[in-house]
């Protein structure tokens, strides 16, 4: 055989190889489901497309996204991952505390600092984040990929309020969350468990006085337009996880694997990015948009008053979830405290 037969030859089979590998792409690719619970442009959103955005350049899987509402509110989208319609879903911990009370932590009020690189140096580096954690969502079929913070809690009242006095007889939307209702009634507010989408309307119809969320979520929710009081009292970050079902996980490809656990590394790392500087961005959209809204920031001696009441919530939080719970808060203290002194 000739040079130039060969070569033919050759070409041949290469590009019998390349289809044949073509093929076995086409085949193994799939289309994995990702829900999360907020709006267009919001954090949870920016980081599922981030996440969409690194599996489908390395990869021949596409990712489709549903946004808060397309799937129902976040228990519908929790069961259906449990259930394994969907691949991956964004829960906050709000939420996921029904099923995972020791979740519940990050709303024991004043446990978590509101400086960024402090929360950020503490999701990085805290055992009870990246270790225990992860387990207890194992237990029931989730693979947690990336717990990351979202913005310092900001309530928004009827009224400017300063003190736990002021709170009194203020009905505070909280999520369906036993401890946060426990932290509002020490607060000496009356909190009233509702699901997001009856938030605007109770609040416009004086159902409630109030509610808590990053300030972003005031801004793209409207809640300003109805609830124009905002209030800084220092007590907290929101706290939101992604995961994966997991039997869907685990009968990935070790390749497949490390494709998510990357994309889920890259989306963190961008969403980082992303909400530095956007609770400025956020209410300075919220003053342009409305002279009615007021700003109240808590100094120390008036944050005190708040933070004397946080032990109540603790006790609470321990007798909600006995050992492991207590064991959980002590951990988070411990890398807290490391965090801080660094």
């Amino acid at each position: 055989m000739n040079s130039i037969s060969k070569l033919k030859k050759l070409a041949g089979i290469s590009a019998v190889a390349f289809a044949a590998m073509t093929a076995a792409n086409a085949v193994n690719a799939a289309n994995w489901r990702y829900a999360h619970e907020e709006y267009e442009g919001d954090v949870q959103d920016v980081f599922a497309y981030k996440f969409k955005e690194y599996i489908e350049e390395n990869s021949d899987h596409t990712l489709q996204v549903y946004r808060f509402g397309e799937l129902g509110e976040s228990d519908d989208i929790m069961e259906q991952t449990q259930a394994g319609i969907l691949n991956f879903v964004n829960q906050s911990p709000g939420f996921t505390g029904a099923l995972i009370p020791e979740a519940q932590i990050f709303f024991i009020p004043y446990l978590l600092p509101t400086d960024m690189d402090t929360v950020v140096e503490f999701f990085n580096e805290s055992k009870a984040i990246n270790e225990m954690f992860p387990k207890m969502y194992a237990e029931h079929g989730l693979e947690l990929l990336k717990m990351y913070p979202e913005g310092e809690m900001v309530v928004t009242l009827d009224e400017p309020a300063t003190s736990p006095e002021e709170f009194s007889n203020k009905k505070i939307r909280v999520m369906t969350n036993p401890l946060l209702s426990e932290t509002y009634d020490a607060f000496g507010a009356t909190p009233t468990p509702l699901p997001w989408g009856e938030v605007y309307g109770a609040l416009q119809t004086n159902m409630i006085q109030g509610q808590e969320n990053p300030i972003f979520w005031i801004e793209s929710g409207g809640l300003y337009e109805v609830s124009p009081n905002l209030i800084f009292t220092g007590h907290g970050w929101f706290t939101t996880a992604m995961m994966a079902n997991q039997n869907f996980y685990d009968g990935l490809s070790d390749g497949d694997k490390k494709l998510v656990q990357d994309a889920a590394d890259f989306a963190y790392t961008e969403i980082l990015e992303h909400i530095d500087g956007l609770a400025d961005e956020a209410l300075a959209k919220i003053q342009k948009a409305s002279d009615k809204v007021t700003v109240t920031r808590l100094n120390e001696e008036q944050i005190e008053t708040f933070r004397a009441r946080a032990p109540q919530v603790e006790k609470k939080f321990i007798e909600m979830t006995g050992k492991r719970g207590e064991e959980l808060l002590n951990q988070f203290k411990t890398d807290l405290e490391a965090v801080q002194n660094n």
